[in-house]
């Protein structure tokens, strides 16, 4: 009996093992495995790869072997459970200039049914047209393709994603008109068409997108005006539709989006009056209206801004009298342009003087008498008062503007000599062209400002002496000194300008050879040396500057032959005229015996 219950506790036990083995086997075998990816996804992928003949970011050299979720394809991650691509992101590095594609977008992009994002952007070189199989994609909530060179029309098909809440397609060369069908895209959250050639009127149906925060259809050639249903947008934050053919009043509905922070309305065809409701944009931190043709006052309402830092109605046809902004108005401002309108302001208004400010631009309104002083110089970064009357007061207007980096004073009747001003040490750019000034250039193109300023334009003044040689670590990027009295020859030293794009010594009494040296500014794009007295031949070095898109030799003592290469051989022949004995292309053939002439 004991024996038979020993037996029958052995054989229960080993039942009882056996389903336990069992059952973890089972169990071990139903533990989740991430599988591998569709093989219609990878197919769509290989198709599209297929579609890109080259790849200098080399993202599509990583799409290898059978599986595309294993981590190893560069840009696609997909969904763990379902072994569906749910995400493409090929994206250019910022601030990188070598990485691009050629090619084209694959129809088979859209056989990947669960794709949620799609991100191919800053390619650069990828062509041809957005496939309306894109429509399939109806679980995308990201659409990016800007900065491509993508064209042809926007598909109206896009508009059945239902589900999209980012669409960018800036950047390409889309023509044609926004399709009516976007107002199905009802979490739209990103609009961005902006860089491309659309062209017609913003389609009324958009009206129902309501959720956009973001709406940029910038640089196009949009017509009609601006529809009022933008006014109901009221969670945009940012509305950019400058440099567009746009008419009619700016709507005042614009003026309920409290939640706006940036609105830039420029180069249009605006007009009427800035509207007074302005003022009602509590959170507005930038405006943009230049460019327009707008009338009537700045409405004083403005000075209820209290987040604006960036101010900007140049190049309209506003009128005196300039508002009086109280002293705790507008405090956030930095950056004020009133630039070329109908103002007349005399003197640079005390609300402006006495604010701390980086950018001061008051080209064109009339100023006259001495330059201005401002109370805080130190904050000032950028100053324009070109195209003004103004006369004097330079002997201390650079006091104190350690950070000043820009300044144009040009088309003035201002009269100081130059050899007497001392310039801020991180100046880098200057323009006092059209004034009256005299003196040497010694000051300004000495050691000290060598290695900061990249662009001197002091053409049509009263400059004298000869030009000063150029030390090593120059950033100068443009020197203009034409129309002027200067004299001596060109520095042979003017090789180590090697970031010189621009060279203009024109309309002076510069004498002495070409030196040969100036085929070693390889960056050079314009060279004017014309209506001067410098002889000898055009040296064959600046064959080199193959970058060169104008250049003139004109009325000078030149002889010899003109480098026979592009461009020097295809520039128009004016451009060698009232010379002594020059020959070539595009003039007349030098002669093999003899003399050479004309």
């Amino acid at each position: 009996m004991q024996l038979g219950t020993c037996v029958f506790n052995l054989v229960l036990i080993f039942s009882l093992f056996g389903q336990f083995s069992a059952s973890v086997a089972e169990s071990s075998s139903s533990t989740p495995q991430a599988p591998i990816c569709s093989e219609e996804d990878r197919a769509s992928l290989l198709s599209f790869k297929a579609g890109i003949s080259q790849d200098t970011s080399q993202t599509l050299s990583t799409w290898t072997g059978r599986d595309c979720c294993d981590g190893g394809w560069e840009g696609v991650q997909c969904n763990p459970s379902t072994g569906r691509v749910n995400m493409l992101q090929i994206q250019r590095p910022e601030r990188d200039d070598e990485t691009f594609m050629k090619g084209t977008l694959s129809p088979s992009l859209g056989n990947l049914h669960f794709l949620e994002v799609i991100i191919i952007s800053g390619m650069k070189h990828i062509t041809g047209p957005i496939p309306n199989s894109f429509s399939n994609l109806t679980h995308l909530t990201q659409l990016i393709l800007d900065d491509n060179s993508i064209g042809g029309c926007i598909p109206p098909s896009l508009g059945r994603l239902s589900l999209l809440q980012s669409l960018s397609l800036a950047g390409n060369h889309l023509k044609g008109q926004i399709p009516s069908t976007f107002g199905g895209l009802r979490n739209l959250v990103q609009l961005n068409l902006a860089r491309n050639s659309l062209s017609g009127p913003i389609p009324l149906s958009l009206k129902t997108v309501i959720n956009l925060q973001d709406l940029d259809l910038s640089y196009n050639f949009l017509s009609a005006s601006i529809p009022d249903f933008i006014g109901e947008f009221k969670n945009l934050t940012y509305l950019d539709l400058s440099s567009n053919l746009l008419t009619g009043k700016i709507p005042v509905s614009l003026f309920g989006l409290l939640n706006l922070l940036d609105l830039s309305l420029s180069n249009n065809k605006l007009t009427g009056n800035i509207p007074d409701q302005v003022g009602n944009l509590k959170s507005l931190t930038s405006l943009q209206l230049s460019a327009n043709l707008l009338t009537g006052h700045i409405p004083l309402s403005i000075s209820r801004l209290q987040n604006l830092w960036y101010l900007n109605v140049s190049r309209n046809s506003l009128s005196d009298p300039l508002p009086v902004i109280p002293t705790k108005g507008i405090p956030a401002l930095l950056s004020i342009d009133l630039s070329y309108n109908n103002l007349s302001l005399g003197t640079v208004p005390d609300w402006i003087r006495s604010k701390q400010l980086k950018d001061v631009h008051l080209a064109g309104c009339k100023l006259k008498g001495d330059l201005p002083h401002f109370t805080r110089p130190d904050s000032l970064s950028s100053i324009d008062l070109s195209d003004n009357y103004l006369v004097d007061g330079i002997s201390n207007f650079f006091t104190n503007m350690s950070g000043l980096q820009k300044v144009k004073l040009s088309n003035n009747q201002l009269r100081f000599d130059i050899s007497a001003i001392k310039l801020p040490t991180e100046l880098s750019s200057i323009d006092l062209h059209a004034n009256l000034l005299v003196g040497s250039l010694s000051t300004i193109l000495n050691n000290r400002t060598s290695s900061s300023l990249e662009v001197i334009d002091l053409s049509n003044n009263f400059i004298s002496g000869h030009v000063p040689g150029f030390v090593e670590g120059s950033s100068l990027k443009v020197l203009n000194v034409g129309s002027n009295n200067i004299t001596g020859p060109i520095p042979v030293s003017i090789s180590n300008l090697v970031y010189l794009e621009r060279l203009d010594i024109s309309r002076n009494h510069v004498s002495g050879t070409i030196p040969s040296g100036l085929g070693q500014l390889l960056k050079l794009k314009w060279l004017d040396v014309s209506i001067n007295g410098l002889t000898g031949q055009i040296p064959s070095s600046l064959s080199q500057l193959t970058s060169l898109k104008h250049a003139n030799f004109r009325a000078n003592r030149l002889c010899g032959e003109i480098p026979q290469t592009r461009p020097f051989n295809i520039f128009r022949p004016v451009a060698y005229a009232h010379n002594l004995c020059l020959c070539g292309k595009p003039l007349q053939p030098c002669k093999k015996h003899g003399s050479m002439g004309q």
